[in-house]
Formats: C-alpha cells, sequence, structure tokens
C-alpha cells in the first residue's frame, strides 16, 4: 500500500515538476519522516512549483509566506487582539497554522522573524503572550531560498539550519525537459490539474509505520561513524550533531519504506548522507579559500568511512 501510494504521488507531482524525479522522491522521504525541506538553488528553476505540487497531492492544509525584510513574527506565529464586542482578547492564527507552511524565500526577510520559526518546526507549536497553540498534525515546512550571494538576503542561523531535516538542489532542468515544461504550460499552469492522492491521515499512519522499520546495529554505527568523522576533519569547524545523526537514520527508513523494504541497508544511509548532513557543517576559511564546499567534504569521508568497520 504505501510503495503503491508513493508511486502515485511522485507520478502525480512530476505531471507539473518536469524532470527531476530524484528530488521528488527525496522530498517525499522527507515528508514520511516528518522532518523539513530546505530548498536552495538558483531562481526560475521550480522551488516554489515544487512545494506547490506536494501540498496539492498530499492533500494538506496549506499556507504560503512570501518572506520580505518588512515580513513580522506575528505573521508566522499569529497575535492577539482586543474583540471590543466581548471586552475579551482573541487569538489570530498566523501563517503556519496550517499542516503545509511554504515558507518562500526564507532568507530575504530579518534573522527575528527567521526565528519565529524555531519553535515552529521543533516543537510544532506556536507561544503568543504566554499561550502555547498546537499546529495541526502533520506539519512539514518547505522553505525556498536563493544562494547567499544573492542581493538583500540574510543567512539562516546554524540553529535554523539544523531544523532542516534535508537541504536539496534542483538544477537545470535538460533540453528536452525544458521544451516539456514549455508545452506543459502552453494553455494553463500545470499545478491546476494536478489531483489529491493521500490525505494527512495515511501520511501519519506512514510516519507511524517508519518506527517500525529495522535498522541492524552496524547499520547504526555506520551512521552514527559517518557523522562523527564530521566532527574530526580538519576542514570543518561544527560538525553533524545527534539531531543530524537522528534525521540522517530516519531518512534511511523512509527510503527502505519506499523501496519496498522494511529494514534499513547500508546504501539507504549513503544515499541520503549529503542531503541531511551537507547544511548542518560549518566549514573552516581554509576550505573556503580552496574552494571545497560541504558535499565536497562529505564524499571525501563517505568514501573513506566503510559498512560494517568498527
Amino acid at each position: 500500500m504505501i510503495v503503491e501510494q508513493s508511486r502515485q504521488i511522485i507520478a502525480e507531482v512530476n505531471r507539473a515538476f518536469i524532470g527531476k524525479n530524484e528530488v521528488v522522491e527525496k522530498v517525499l522521504m522527507t515528508v514520511y519522516a516528518g522532518g523539513h525541506v530546505l530548498l536552495e538553488d538558483c531562481p526560475g528553476v521550480g522551488k516554489t512549483t515544487l512545494a506547490l505540487a506536494f501540498s496539492k497531492v498530499l492533500g494538506l492544509s496549506c499556507r504560503r509566506i512570501q518572506f520580505t525584510p518588512d515580513t513580522l513574527p506575528s505573521d508566522i506565529t499569529g497575535f492577539t487582539m482586543l474583540n471590543r464586542a466581548t471586552n475579551q482578547f482573541e487569538y489570530r492564527e498566523g501563517a503556519a497554522s496550517c499542516q503545509l507552511l511554504l515558507a518562500d524565500e526564507i532568507n530575504r526577510t530579518s534573522p527575528k522573524t527567521q526565528a519565529a520559526l524555531l519553535e515552529v518546526m521543533e516543537e510544532h507549536t506556536v507561544t503568543v503572550d504566554g499561550q502555547t497553540h498546537v499546529l495541526p498534525t502533520p506539519f512539514l515546512c518547505i522553505a525556498t531560498q536563493n544562494p547567499l550571494g544573492s542581493a538583500g538576503t540574510q543567512p539562516l542561523p546554524e540553529s535554523q539550519l539544523d531544523r532542516f531535516m534535508v537541504s536539496l538542489s534542483i538544477g537545470y532542468p535538460s533540453m528536452e525537459n525544458q521544451m516539456q515544461i514549455i508545452k506543459a504550460q502552453r494553455y494553463q499552469n500545470p499545478l491546476m490539474d494536478l489531483h489529491e492522492v493521500t490525505n494527512a491521515e495515511n501520511i501519519l499512519e506512514v510516519q507511524n509505520y517508519l518506527a517500525s522499520v529495522r535498522a541492524e546495529d552496524s547499520v547504526l554505527r555506520y551512521a552514527i561513524r559517518l557523522c562523527e568523522a564530521t566532527r574530526e576533519h580538519p576542514l570543518v569547524e561544527q560538525g553533524i550533531s545527534p539531531r543530524g545523526v537522528a534525521a540522517l537514520v530516519k531518512m534511511a527508513k523512509a527510503g527502505a519504506v519506499i523501496r519496498e523494504r522494511n529494514y534499513v541497508i547500508p546504501e539507504d544511509v549513503r544515499s541520503v548522507y549529503e542531503d541531511v548532513c551537507a547544511h548542518r557543517l560549518s566549514l573552516r576559511a581554509q576550505a573556503r579559500v580552496e574552494g571545497i564546499s560541504a558535499r565536497d567534504v562529505l564524499e571525501e569521508i563517505a568514501d573513506k568511512v566503510r559498512p560494517g568497520e568498527q
């Protein structure tokens, strides 16, 4: 059931988001793992389209907030205001009160507004004037951002980056896929033709099922050693935290489920290692000077750390 549902979701999203099946699959894996997605790439490659397509196909309540320099924390968390008819303060929901929050161009707003998402992403609650409000379940944040070199951007703090389960880059489509995209947009937006494949109850069932997926001690050791190696690498200022290790294991379990298995193998861990860990690394100045990226470091580590080694 889960495998067939996954195939239908991926196929439906691919009707609007053409030519990037691997990215679509990894976003779905993150949904199953109960995490959040950061889509980082240059403008115009379909980051927002991908997020909107998932909101429609998954059947989740969705709200979109376009981050700008004047966006306020209360736009996300909500606020209380006086109801003159009852002479009582009432809570008015913000953008986060939904099941799928599309945080568009998250790095174009102020650090104060970015920080309003910390509680939202970790505890799935918002606290306004001392009152805590629980968000609907399942809750997923898909955030997009352009490269930090773009004008007017504010880099996300490490504490917030660590709350994203994966960071994905879409990349440019091929010649054939670009032709398909243009033809699909000839008459109307392809998003308008997407159909709901599943719903919140089914997503929660899959998330709960992940707890029963087996990960042998040897596989767990492999995941831990991959992350521990980042803490000892000479070019890394700050390595992967225990939260990152847990995210890696959850993503590996989600990958196993999509591939019709109820157990995790080392290949499941390796296939998502860079997506889970790259945005969590803080590199030393030497790495930046030499033009070495976080993914370069992780690929080097993955080549050295082998499954089954103690």
